[in-house]
């Protein structure tokens, strides 16, 4: 392997008795590469080292990935399948024994057909991951329509793509979170990253963020906080949170004003180009600047840098799409490109940040509550028709489209939803409005959850089923710039864990159902099921074999026979997937955020990542090394906001909303907006900060706004309850 400007090559020494296996790490969507070290003796993983080869990080992992490989064989880890007798311990640990399989399934099937004949079929639902491989995806998608026949199923992408998969939907016709492959990033002229903190969440990318500096670009930043990328930024445009949408108008008016707009790509490739500047003309730097608080000069001289810039990426994550109006943020944000015709090309366009290790190819395939794999349309007859064909149905038996995933807790708490198969999801963590979800699992009259750990959810099932790890099993996730890649298995499963996917098959036969899945023995028996599913969808997948997969490092999507290498450039000849074969300028009116501060909740809390830890922090909790760095969540509070408060650094205070409250060792730091006050979200039981947070949705994708509500702080020696 040669070397370059990024990475110098190490000479690894390994045991004689060591196997290396290639692999990528299993949290966010850098999907950074990596070989696991595999002691032959022991069967068991023993290590890991980067890999060079992987062309979207170049050897680069963080502290997550360096000790992914702890999960595999954890002290913690689910070996065998757990039942509950008794249901008055939902929601605790207690109350669990062993149990064979087959006692499990028993209990699962008796009571899941019990339902069913009792209130139908529809009694019954599904709520998935998308830290699973897109075969697992696939086949979860499938279970819950042909082997339970319901139209209740979701998944946790709800949470953290939908409004960018909804946005990107409008604007071009078709959701692929990145237009442009990631090498690209490091040679453009301009980064403009709103929402993202990019350095904690997805720091592997820096590199090529600081190269683009290094080279004399520009870089401005979206946040209300001052992140280490923010701190580095050019221009940081330090918006109250929950105000994108005014902050997007001002930025698309000032390029139009100032002569920055494309006019021959706008009259040939776009549409909606008058009524979007009708829009967006009342958003003045001066207007804008009392929504956002951001000064004007700043807004001013961010429009001018991205306008003059002959190569530009707009780059967004969770900040902007964790909105109530999250999907016409980023159909906002996408206004920047389409306008200047940075789009299409390379070293243009625009990316998403994912922040689940498959979060968009989990989105593709069926997961969702009104899609079928391929990026079909649960409500087109003609795709419900294309998918029947492959799994042996009729279209008259596919089910009807379902609900959202918050949406689903609302159907359990009034009782239309009654079972519940939970897997690879912590939604007892990640869901907002916690008191009122976990009030809804408890209710439930049945509930299976598959885990490798026994999470905060798992405590509300009636029956636990240990599943694998990413390193026991193989399959395909798709990364955030739409590269389909290989998870190769490493090590045989622990104790009797078994991949969710095998799990599914073994479910349907016992629900009378296994016709339409006793052929898939393998995973990669799946894997060509689920590419034959999606051909001719636009997320095609057909072309894209494992060993094209292995021969060229990844393959992008569409792709979609033997001979197509794959999609790595979205638009290159400027066919954008609507039917008029335009992209859509959006004219898009402020809205504020669901709950603004007022004299009861003054403050705006915020929330986010810390590098240490991953989504709900069932995995990374549990590593020794992970928990040490970052023990506890904290509540970052402006010293002058505490001056007010009369509190200290390191002081313990009670945080509340209308929703809830938990109790927040307080962090003093002037790298957040005195109106502000954030909380990371990696924390269960009472410590959980979506105690607090709205379930304010989107219109469009669903998304609750986890990104802003009104709360507020009182001392201790104030407070009306303690947790001493």
């Amino acid at each position: 392997m040669p070397e370059d400007k990024f990475f110098k090559v190490v000479a690894n020494k390994h045991h004689p008795n060591e196997s290396l296996v290639p692999t990528h790490c299993s949290y966010c969507g850098m999907q950074c590469g990596m070989n696991l070290r595999v002691d032959k003796s022991t069967n068991h993983i023993i290590g890991v080292e980067p890999r060079y080869d992987w062309p979207v990080t170049l050897g680069k992992m963080c502290p997550k990935g360096v000790t992914a490989y702890q999960q595999t064989n954890h002290d913690d880890r689910l070996l065998r399948p757990l039942i509950r007798d008794n249901p008055a311990l939902k929601g605790t640990k207690d109350g669990f024994r062993e149990a064979s399989w087959e006692e499990a399934y028993d209990l699962i099937v008796r009571n899941f057909q019990k339902l069913q004949t009792d209130y139908g079929k529809d009694s019954l639902s599904v709520f998935s991951g998308v830290s699973m491989t897109n075969e697992k995806c696939y086949l979860t998608g499938k279970f819950a329509r042909v082997a339970l026949q319901t139209r209740y199923i979701d998944y946790n992408g709800r949470f953290c793509m939908s409004s960018a998969a909804a946005g990107f939907l409008r604007s071009f016709g078709v959701d692929r979170g990145s237009t442009l492959p990631w090498t690209d990033v490091h040679e453009t002229d301009c980064l403009f990253i709103a929402g993202s903190n990019t350095a904690e969440c997805h720091p592997t990318s820096m590199f090529r963020v600081w190269e683009v500096q290094n080279r004399g670009g520009y870089l401005i930043v979206v946040d209300p906080r001052e992140t280490p990328l923010a701190r580095r930024a050019d221009v940081h445009l330090d918006l109250r949170p929950g105000t994108d949408l005014a902050l997007a108008n001002c930025m698309v008016n000032l390029l139009v004003q100032n002569g920055y707009a494309d006019e021959a790509f706008v009259r040939e490739h776009t549409g909606g180009y008058d009524e979007m500047v009708e829009v967006v003309k009342a958003f003045t730097p001066e207007y804008t600047s009392e929504i956002t608080g951001v000064s004007p000069e700043k807004l001013i001289r961010a429009a001018e840098i991205y306008g003059k810039a002959p190569n530009a990426i707009v780059m967004f994550a969770r900040g902007i799409e964790q909105q109530h109006k999250g999907a016409d943020n980023v159909s906002a944000y996408t206004n920047l490109c389409l306008v200047t015709g940075k789009i299409g090309r390379p070293k243009s366009g625009v990316a998403t940040f994912t922040g689940q290790g498959n979060g968009q190819g989990g989105r593709e395939h069926g997961q969702k509550s009104d899609l079928l794999p391929g990026y079909r349309k649960i409500t087109n007859p003609k795709h419900v028709e294309e998918v029947c064909k492959v799994w042996g149905i009729t279209p008259e038996e596919m089910p009807q489209p379902g609900v959202s995933a918050y949406e689903m807790f609302e159907l359990m708490a009034n009782k239309t939803i009654r079972g519940l198969y939970l897997l690879c999801s912590n939604p007892a963590v990640s869901a907002p409005n916690q008191n009122f979800v976990r009030d809804a699992l408890k209710s439930l009259d049945f509930m299976v959850c598959s885990d490798i750990f026994l999470s905060e959810s798992a405590e509300f099932a009636d029956v636990v089923l240990p599943s694998v790890t990413w390193s026991e099993d193989e399959g395909t996730v798709t990364n955030l710039e739409g590269r389909i890649i290989k998870i190769n298995k490493a090590q045989e499963p622990i104790g009797e864990s078994k991949p969710d996917w095998l799990i599914a098959v073994e479910l349907a036969e016992r629900l009378g159902r296994g016709a339409y899945f006793r052929h898939l023995k393998t995973a990669k028996d799946v894997a060509d099921e689920f590419r034959l599913a999606t051909k001719g969808g636009y997320a095609d997948y057909y072309g894209a074999t494992w060993e094209k997969i292995d021969k060229q490092n990844g393959v992008f999507w569409p792709c979609k026979d033997e001979a197509d290498p794959g999609t790595p450039y979205m638009f290159l000849d400027k066919q954008f997937y609507h039917a008029d074969k335009k992209a859509k300028l959006c004219a898009l009116p402020y809205r504020p955020p669901a709950e603004e501060p007022c004299a009861e909740y003054p403050l705006r809390l915020t929330t986010g990542r810390v590098v240490y830890h991953y989504l709900s922090g069932n995995q990374t909790r549990r590593i020794p090394f992970l928990r040490d760095m970052c023990p506890e969540p904290f509540l970052e509070v402006h010293p002058k906001t505490a001056k007010q408060y009369g509190i200290e650094h390191d002081e313990v205070v009670r945080l509340y909303s209308r929703r809830g409250e938990a109790f927040y060792k307080v962090k003093v730091i002037e790298a957040i907006r005195e109106d502000t006050v954030f909380v990371p979200y990696h924390f269960g039981h009472d410590q959980s900060i979506n105690l607090l947070t709205i379930p304010a949705l989107d219109p469009m994708s669903r998304m609750p706004e986890f990104k802003v509500c009104a709360a507020q702080i009182e001392k201790i020696a104030n407070a009306r309850s303690a947790p001493f």
